[in-house]
C-alpha cells in the first residue's frame, strides 16, 4: 500500500456516529457560544481591514476542509488500491455551503451596495442556516471523524459569522428591512443558480449513465427534499412549484424575523 493509499485511509478514520448533544455535539457548541463571544466582543469595532483578514482567515479554514471533504467523498481504498467514485450529492452547493462563496467576495470587493448586501446575508441567512444544524444536527453525523469535525466547523462558523458581522455592522442595522431586502435577494439569487444546476447536472448526469442523486439547496424537481418539516409535511403533499414557494418564502419569513431580532437586540444594547 503506498503513501497516498495509507494518507486517504487516514483520512477516513472512523468513529461512533455521535448523537444529537452527544460530548461531540455538546463540545462543539460550547466552542462554537465561545469563539462567538469572545469574537464579537474583542473585535466589534475593528477596523474594516481587520475584519477582512478575520473573514479571510475563516474562509480559507473552511475552504481547506471542504477540499478534505471532496477528496474524502470521490476516493476510497479498496484491496489497497484506490478507487475514484464521487458521491454527486455532496456537490459543494448547499445553503450551507454558501459562505464559501459569499465570504470572498465580502473580503475583497469594494465598500459598496453589494458588499452590504453579502454581509447582510451572512448576518440574517448563514446564521439561521448555522444554528439550525448546531441545534439539530439531525443526520448529518456520519462515522467518519474527519468529516464530522468539519461539519461542525462548518456550521459552527456559521453562527460565530454570523453573529460578528451583525455585531460589526450594527450601526447600520434599521427597521427599515432595507438591508434585509439586499440579503434575500442574495438568497434568491442562490436559490436560482441551485435550481440551473440541478436541472442541468441531473440531465448532464444521465448523458453519462450516472443515476447519483444532485440535489442542491433540497430544491430538485427530480429528488424529494429530506429536510425537516419541508420535506416530511410539505413536498409529499403538494405539487412542486407550490413547494418551492412555500419553501422560499418561509426561509424568507423565518430570516425577518432573525433581522428584527437582532435590530431589537441592538437597539436595547445601544441604550444600556
Amino acid at each position: 500500500m503506498n503513501f497516498i493509499a495509507k494518507l486517504l485511509l487516514l483520512l477516513d478514520s472512523k468513529m461512533t456516529v455521535p448523537t444529537n448533544y452527544g460530548w461531540f455535539h455538546l463540545m462543539f457548541l460550547a466552542i462554537v457560544i465561545v469563539g462567538t463571544v469572545l469574537l464579537s466582543l474583542k473585535y466589534k469595532d475593528c477596523s474594516n481591514k481587520t475584519f477582512r483578514k478575520i473573514l479571510l482567515i475563516f474562509w480559507i479554514v473552511l475552504l481547506v476542509l471542504e477540499i478534505y471533504k471532496q477528496i474524502n467523498y470521490t476516493f476510497k481504498v479498496e484491496s489497497g488500491e484506490i478507487v475514484a467514485d464521487y458521491q454527486w450529492y455532496a456537490f459543494p452547493f448547499q445553503f450551507c455551503s454558501s459562505p464559501l462563496y459569499v465570504l470572498p467576495f465580502i473580503v475583497f470587493l469594494k465598500d459598496g451596495k453589494v458588499r452590504d448586501s453579502l454581509i447582510a446575508f451572512m448576518s440574517v441567512f448563514c446564521i439561521f442556516g448555522g444554528i439550525s444544524v448546531m441545534i439539530y444536527p439531525n443526520d448529518v453525523f456520519i462515522g467518519t471523524i474527519g468529516i464530522n469535525i468539519q461539519t461542525m466547523v462548518h456550521h459552527g462558523s456559521q453562527v460565530v459569522l454570523g453573529v460578528f458581522c451583525t455585531v460589526w455592522y450594527r450601526k447600520r442595522f434599521d427597521i427599515t428591512f432595507r438591508h434585509y431586502f439586499k440579503a434575500s435577494i442574495v438568497f434568491v439569487t442562490f436559490i436560482i443558480v441551485a435550481l440551473v444546476l440541478n436541472v442541468i447536472f441531473r440531465n448532464l448526469l444521465l448523458s453519462m449513465n450516472i443515476d447519483e442523486t444532485f440535489n442542491m439547496f433540497y430544491i430538485s424537481p427530480y429528488f424529494p427534499c429530506t429536510l425537516p418539516l419541508l420535506g416530511d409535511l410539505i413536498y409529499p403533499n403538494v405539487p412542486y412549484i407550490v413547494f418551492l414557494l412555500i419553501y422560499i418564502i418561509g426561509f424568507i419569513f423565518v430570516g425577518a424575523i432573525i433581522y428584527l431580532a437582532e435590530h431589537y437586540i441592538i437597539k436595547l444594547s445601544s441604550k444600556k
